[in-house]
């Protein structure tokens, strides 16, 4: 989900490495866990398990009230009714709800169905904050060596009454994303697949925060893998998958009509690493070169990440390099 510029985003708490409980100990009240931690892999979308949807500060009551808070501070988002899973993102977000409503009232009438709201950078409310660094270092014993260095936690609740979508996206960071209440179906993407997204459509987005050239084809549908997700299912992928999510109204009940899920999105030295690539490769492309996506030529990205780190300082040189490219030089 895209984010609130990055120079408005508060930093979240950094884990340091060993400062987590394990995945799966009796000793931590709310757990993050996979069934099969060997078939398990950071650089790919994989099923995670979790209790996190018994966590006080996730239901619906409490929900509302952060919802007041963050309201006047323009951290609530607002889905067209008319959006579509190929619709896209940024024009379908609203800072208002379609139809005028107050947070209050919207949260008075979430049950109705298309109700849709978000809630963004939930991290700037502090038990909020405390809550994504519980959920990361219950996550933090499934992270790879590659994705240790855990920093730059944000968190964006989504709050919806089937037929709901969120349309097709991508995002700059890594997310544990977390089915609390209701059902929802996932669909993600390999990041690495350029068919589904170009590497020039990834590159605009992550220096310029564009969705424009980011667009569901439907010949690359059946490409995706889809998460049928409940309360206590969950899904990590990395950085820049494409996904969409979407729920129909089969599973609602009397009572049980709102899906609620988080994504809990974090930054790690590979991330910062490749999008430092992902700079010098947009300078190269400029250039006339067709630079190979990070991740397919460690020694060239070695090379290419310093270059990328110096691009970022020149931010005022280079017109149409974003201030969360400058910071990349600066983390």
């Amino acid at each position: 989900m895209p984010a609130v510029p990055m120079a408005d985003n508060p930093l979240a708490s950094r884990i340091p490495a060993g400062s987590s409980t394990p995945a799966g100990s009796d000793a931590a009240p709310y757990r993050v866990w996979v069934d099969s931690p060997a078939a398990f892999s950071t650089s790919e979308a994989g099923r995670v398990q979790h209790n996190f949807h018994q966590h006080p500060l996730v239901q619906l009551p409490r929900l509302a009230q952060l919802a007041q808070e963050l309201w006047p501070k323009g951290q609530c988002r607002f889905m067209t009714p008319e959006a579509t899973e190929s619709s896209s993102l940024a024009s379908a977000l609203r800072l208002r709800s379609p139809d005028g409503r107050r947070i209050d009232e919207v949260f008075r009438r979430i049950e109705e169905p298309g109700a849709w709201v978000a809630l963004y950078n939930i991290e700037s409310d502090p038990s909020y904050k405390a809550l994504l660094a519980e959920v990361m270092a219950a996550a933090r014993a499934l992270l790879d060596k590659e994705q240790a260095d855990i920093f730059r936690i944000c968190g964006y609740l989504f709050i919806s009454a089937p037929p709901s979508v969120t349309p097709f996206h991508i995002d700059r960071e890594n997310n544990f994303w977390l089915q609390l209440h209701g059902r929802k179906t996932l669909t993600v993407w390999d990041h690495s697949d350029r068919e589904v997204v170009s590497s020039e459509a990834v590159e605009k987005f992550m220096l310029e925060a564009s969705l424009e050239d980011v667009k569901l084809d439907d010949s690359v549908r059946g490409l995706g893998r889809e998460f049928d997700s409940g309360p206590g299912d969950g899904v990590y992928f990395p950085s820049t998958s494409p996904h969409m999510t979407h729920s129909d109204t089969s599973w609602v009940r009397p009572g049980d009509g709102v899906a609620v899920s988080i994504g809990v999105v974090f930054y790690t030295r590979a991330t910062l690493r490749d999008a430092r690539v992902h700079l010098c490769n947009h300078a190269l492309r400029r250039l006339g070169f067709s630079p190979a996506f990070p991740g397919k030529h460690p020694l060239l990205d070695a090379i290419k990440e310093p270059v990328g780190s110096v691009l970022a300082r020149r931010r005022k040189e280079w017109p149409d390099v974003t201030a969360f490219s400058y910071r990349l030089a600066r983390d």
